[in-house]
C-alpha cells in the first residue's frame, strides 16, 4: 500500500491498465494483479490465494466492493490471512473462463463478481459468486466464508489440496480433444436444417428470444437464423428471426432515445434491462439489423442500424480511434446525490415527462412508449418502449430529441474506456458492412481509424496481437484466440470496403500467426495459450458473443471466399474450416442456441460462399461503379465477399463467383443483386 499525492492510500492497482481495477485501487485490500508474483507472495507467506474476478460494468461487483472491500475490518482479514488477487474479466478471459469452470463445478451456477480460492498451483478449491456482508437469504456472510476457509488452510491442508486435486482433474477431462468426424461425411445442409427445427422447440412465441427471464439477445443465433432464411427461404427461420429483431427493437432493452442495447433483459418480454451497455452486443446486434434490412425488411430496421451505429459512434468511440468496453447499468441519479442507483440515467417518471414535454405533448409521447404512473421499473420509474409506430414521426422526433437533450443534463454513467482488440474487430466488421450497405461513408471511416489503432498499438512485430490498450498505451495481456480471429475479420472487411491490400496483408499475418500459436495438436485449436498458472482450454460454446473457435472458422472462410492462403500453416483454410465445423457438429445438434456462429458459418460454407469480384474501369468517373458496388454489398448472400480486380478497359463489370468458378461479368447492378438475392 502507498500514499499518492493527494493523500489517499492507494494499493498495486492503481497504475493498472483496467478501469476496473483502478475502481478497487482506493481499497484497504492490498490486492495483487494477476502473475506469478502473486502466488510467489502466498508461496512465501504459506497463505491461499483470493481470486476476485468481475468487470466495470458489473452492478454487483459495485455492491460488493463498497460492502465488503472497502470494509477496513474485511480488508484486514484478506491482507493477514490471504494474497488477494483483482482481475478484470475482460482483459484476462482466459483466467476467467478458467476459473469459471471451476465455479460453476463446484457450486452449479457462475457469475460476478466471482470469488475463489485457490492454492500455491493456482488449482481451485473453494468458489462463489457475490457473498453478502452479513448472512441473508441463504448465503453465508463473506466474513464467516474467509474465516472458514482459512481455518481449512491452516488446520486441513491436506483436504484442502485434495479437493484441489479432484477439482483440476475433473476439469482437465473436459479439456480433452473430442473425437473428430470426418468432414467429408457431414452433411451441413441437414445439421443446419436440424438447428432450425430444434430452436422452434425453444422459441418464445409471445415475445420473441428464446427460453424466458433474465432473456438475453440471442445475436449469434439470429445471424444465423436470417442466413438460413437467406439461403433457402426457410420461412421458420425468418419468422424467429423477425419476431426477436421486432420485440428487441421496440422494448426497453433497446434505448429509444439514444440509440444502441442493453445487456440483458430482466424479464421475457424485453421490458426492463440490465442497463450496462457492451460493445460486443451493440456490434453483434448492429450486423443483425443490418442484416434483417439487407433480406427486405422495412424501415424498423433501418433505424435501429443507424442508431446504434450513431450510438456506437458518440458513447463508445475514444479519442484514439477505437471503442470503449462498455457503459456501466449504475449512475448517479442527480447531480446532488453521492450514491449511484441502476438505471438512473435510463429510466423516467411520467411526470417528468409531463414537466419537460408540456400537458399536449406529454401524455401523448409517454402514453405511446409505455410510461405509467405507477412505472415499470422501480420508485415510480419506467423504462421507454416504442411498441408500435408513431402515428406522426415528425413529431415524435421532435420530443425525442427534447428528452435526449433534458436527458442529457443527467449524471453520465462510468464508461470503460480499455479498447479490448477482439470487440473492436467486431464493431469494425460491423460497422463496415453497415456503412457500406447504406452508404454511411464515415461508419467506414470510424471503422478504419479503429483498424489502424489495433494494427499500429495492438499488434506487434513479432505478429503477436496484445488485448488491451488504453489512451493509447498497450497493456502486456496477450490476446487470446478471439482476438486474432475477430480482428483479422475486422481487417478482412475494410480490404472489401476499401481495396487496400494492406489490410488484406495484416489478416493474413494474424490468421497465420492464430493458427501457430493455438494448434492444439489435434487439428483444432486452444483458447488460449496454456501457460504455467493456466492449464489449456477450449470452450466451443458461442455465450455473450462468439466462441474463439467459431470466430475463427468465421475469418478463416472469409479468408478463403477471397482467395488467400497460408503458407507454411498446414491445411488451407477451407480445409481448416471444415475441420472446425466437424468438431462443432454435436454441439450443433445438442445446443444450438450456444452455437449461432458455428450454424452461420456452415449455412456460408453450403452456400457457397459467394465471392463478388468487381474489376473497375480505368476511368474514375465510371459512373456504374458505385451502383455495382452497392448491389454487391446489399446481397444477402451468406457468406458473401467482395473483392476487387484489376482496372479493365469499358465499364465498370462484376463477376459473380462460387468454389472459385465465376459466372460471365455483368455491368448491370441488378443482375448482381439478383443473383446475390436468390433463394
Amino acid at each position: 500500500m502507498c500514499r499518492g499525492h493527494n493523500g489517499v492510500v492507494t494499493n498495486r492497482l492503481s497504475t493498472s491498465l483496467s478501469p476496473y481495477l483502478r475502481q478497487h485501487a482506493e481499497n484497504p485490500v492490498d490486492w495483487w494483479p494477476w502473475g506469478a508474483a502473486a502466488f510467489d507472495e502466498a508461496r512465501r507467506r504459506d497463505v491461499p490465494v483470493f481470486l476476485s474476478v468481475g468487470y466495470a460494468a458489473c452492478h454487483w461487483c459495485h455492491v460488493m466492493a463498497h460492502e465488503s472491500f472497502d470494509d477496513p475490518e474485511v480488508a484486514a482479514v484478506l491482507n493477514s490471512r490471504f494474497v488477494s488477487v483483482k482481475v478484470d474479466r475482460e482483459e484476462h478471459p482466459d483466467v476467467d473462463a478458467t476459473y469459471m469452470r471451476a465455479t460453476t463445478a463446484l457450486t452449479g451456477r457462475g457469475g460476478w463478481p466471482m470469488s475463489v480460492w485457490l492454492d500455491h498451483s493456482g488449482r481451485a478449491f473453494y468458489a462463489g459468486t457475490y457473498f453478502p456482508p452479513r448472512p441473508r437469504l441463504g448465503m453465508p456472510s463473506f466474513g464467516s466464508v474467509l474465516d472458514a476457509v482459512s481455518r481449512a488452510w491452516t488446520e486441513r491442508r491436506d483436504q484442502v489440496e485434495g479437493a484441489a486435486d479432484r477439482i483440476a482433474q475433473a476439469l482437465a477431462v473436459d479439456r480433452r480433444p473430442p473425437d473428430l468426424l470426418d468432414p467429408a461425411s457431414i452433411d451441413l445442409a441437414q445439421v443446419t436444417s436440424a438447428a432450425v427445427t430444434a430452436l422452434e422447440s425453444e422459441f418464445d412465441r409471445a415475445q420473441g428470444g428464446f427460453g424466458g427471464a433474465p432473456k438475453f439477445p440471442p445475436t449469434m443465433v439470429v445471424d444465423f437464423l436470417l442466413r438460413a432464411y437467406a439461403a433457402g427461404g426457410d420461412g421458420a427461420a425468418l419468422t424467429m428471426a423477425e419476431a426477436t429483431l421486432e420485440a428487441m427493437a421496440r422494448g426497453g432493452i433497446y434505448d429509444q432515445l439514444g440509440g444502441g442495447f442493453a445487456r440483458y433483459s430482466v424479464d421475457a418480454d424485453w421490458i426492463v434491462p440490465h442497463f450496462e451497455k457492451m460493445l460486443y452486443d451493440n456490434a453483434g446486434l448492429l450486423a443483425d439489423y443490418t442484416y434483417w434490412w439487407r433480406i427486405g425488411a422495412g424501415q424498423l430496421a433501418r433505424r435501429v442500424a443507424a442508431e446504434t451505429a450513431e450510438f456506437m459512434l458518440s458513447e463508445l468511440g475514444t479519442d484514439e480511434g477505437g471503442f470503449a468496453s462498455s457503459l456501466d447499468a449504475d449512475s448517479l441519479p442527480d447531480q446532488s446525490a453521492d450514491v449511484a442507483e441502476e438505471g438512473a440515467y435510463y429510466t423516467w417518471r411520467r411526470a417528468e415527462i409531463l414537466e419537460i414535454l408540456g400537458d399536449t405533448d406529454g401524455p401523448w409521447f409517454a402514453d405511446l412508449c409505455g410510461v405509467t404512473a405507477e412505472g415499470t421499473f422501480e420508485q415510480g420509474r419506467s423504462t421507454l418502449q416504442l411498441r408500435t409506430d408513431p402515428p406522426d414521426w415528425v413529431r415524435f422526433e421532435r420530443l425525442r430529441r427534447r428528452l435526449l437533450d433534458a436527458r442529457g443534463s443527467r449524471p453520465l454513467p462510468t464508461r470503460d474506456d480499455k479498447v479490448v482488440a477482439a470487440w473492436n474487430g467486431l464493431a469494425i466488421t460491423a460497422l463496415v458492412e453497415a456503412g457500406m450497405v447504406f452508404d454511411r461513408p464515415e461508419w467506414v471511416a470510424a471503422a478504419e481509424r479503429a483498424g489502424r489503432l489495433l494494427a499500429d498499438v495492438h499488434l506487434r512485430a513479432d505478429d503477436r496481437l496484445l488485448r488491451v490498450s488504453r489512451q493509447g498505451t498497450v497493456g502486456d495481456a496477450p490476446g487470446v484466440l478471439e482476438d486474432y480471429a475477430h480482428v483479422a475479420q475486422g481487417f478482412l472487411a475494410l480490404y472489401q470496403a476499401t481495396s487496400n491490400l494492406t489490410w488484406f496483408s495484416r489478416a493474413q499475418q494474424l490468421l497465420a500467426a492464430m493458427i501457430h500459436r493455438f494448434d492444439d495438436g489435434h487439428g483444432g485449436l486452444w483458447d488460449a495459450v496454456p501457460g504455467p498458472l493456466l492449464p489449456p482450454q477450449r470452450d466451443d460454446s458461442d455465450n455473450a458473443y462468439p466462441a474463439g473457435g467459431s470466430a475463427a472458422a468465421t475469418a478463416l472462410l472469409t479468408f478463403a471466399a477471397l482467395g488467400g492462403d497460408l503458407p507454411g500453416a498446414g491445411p488451407d483454410a477451407r480445409e481448416l474450416v471444415l475441420t472446425l465445423l466437424a468438431r462443432a457438429v454435436p454441439l450443433m445438434h445438442r445446443q444450438p442456441r450456444f452455437a449461432g456462429t458455428w450454424l452461420a458459418t456452415a449455412v456460408a460454407v453450403t452456400s457457397g460462399p459467394i465471392e463478388v469480384a468487381i474489376a473497375a474501369s480505368d476511368s474514375s468517373d465510371d459512373a456504374n461503379l458505385p451502383a455495382l458496388v452497392r448491389a454487391a454489398w446489399q446481397g444477402a448472400a451468406p457468406g458473401r465477399v467482395v473483392a476487387h480486380r484489376e482496372p479493365v478497359a469499358g465499364p465498370a463489370a462484376a463477376y459473380i463467383c462460387r468454389g472459385f468458378v465465376c459466372e460471365a461479368p455483368t455491368t448491370d447492378p441488378a443482375q448482381v443483386a439478383e443473383a446475390l438475392n436468390r433463394r
